[in-house]
């Protein structure tokens, strides 16, 4: 008999909902039937963005071990990026990039999404079932929409390069603490700031207009992707404050997660992802029909 070590384990669990990519059947994946029409959007309080946190709280900690060993990659990709940054005298990028994480968060809290979905449907929880999202019928406008959004953030640095280039540059830096020293003692350097958040908030105003609901949508409904986009939209028309706040809630704490390596996104990510699913909930109007078990 042959005794499989813990890595061969968690090796074939990965890999089991991967070999049946878009495989999950419409009438037993999703919550509503296909004839279903477009989803209809709620107004909601700023209450309910504080039930949403809490209840993406909840489902942190039913799981918190798994889903903090996940996202353990988050912090371990942008420490690589970071030190890339750095050697290859790309600093003046380190902040933007910590910052557009935020531009990309949503798509990479894909998984989260998807085990709160399953702990709804079914009271439990484990850290397979974030795989479990490969097997959504919707996985090609899924991944889509992430391809935008990572196109998005690539244009954001590029911006963010530019910003520095007339500005502190064309020049690189000497070094990280000589560079922060310009940033806060130079006319120059508060431009820089100035100008990158302004349109810095222009680029996450965007992101959060057509993605705020996108991706949760297309995991509990049968909606096509621009169906998606224009039900994120409408939401954000009919709930500009409340959506904004959250908007600005999770840029701050993305940044301030991304800060430090990105080991905060160990924490900030799954309970803002969890959240993020509950706050759907909220805003796009429950199906009449009870969900479904997953198959």
């Amino acid at each position: 008999m042959h005794i499989r070590n813990p890595i061969e384990w968690v090796v074939e669990q990965i890999e089991a909902p991967g070999k049946t990519i878009g495989s999950a059947l419409p009438e037993t994946y999703w919550s509503v039937p296909q004839q279903a029409g477009v989803p209809e959007v709620q107004r909601i309080t700023m209450a309910d963005l504080k039930t949403a946190l809490r209840q993406g709280v909840e489902d942190f900690a039913a799981c918190r071990t798994d889903v903090m060993f996940l996202c353990l990659i988050y912090p371990v990709i942008g420490f690589f990026i970071a030190g890339a940054e750095a050697k290859d005298g790309l600093l003046p990028l380190l902040f933007p990039t910590a910052a557009g994480f935020v531009l990309v968060g949503p798509f990479f809290a894909i998984g989260l999404y998807e085990m709160s979905r399953q702990r709804e449907i079914t009271g439990k929880v484990s850290w397979v079932d974030m795989f479990k999202v490969l097997r959504s019928p919707s996985i090609g406008p899924i991944a889509l929409l992430g391809l935008l959004l990572i196109a998005i953030f690539l244009v954001w640095l590029t911006v963010a390069q530019g910003i520095y280039d007339i500005t502190l540059g064309p020049a690189a830096p000497v070094s990280l603490w000589a560079f922060v020293r310009e940033i806060f003692t130079t006319p120059a350097g508060w431009m820089m700031t100035g100008l990158g958040w302004a349109v810095g908030v222009v680029f996450m105003a965007g992101v959060l207009a057509v993605s705020v609901v996108s991706f949760p949508l297309m995991l509990d409904r049968p909606v096509a992707l621009r169906t998606a986009m224009a039900v994120s939209l409408t939401a954000v028309r009919r709930n500009p404050v409340q959506l904004g706040g959250w908007g600005l809630l999770v840029a701050a704490s993305l940044f301030i997660g991304a800060l430090p390596c990105f080991v905060g996104l160990i924490l900030v990510l799954p309970i803002l992802g969890h959240s993020t699913w509950h706050l759907y909930r909220k805003v796009v109007r429950p199906p009449m029909t009870n969900p479904l078990s997953s198959s």
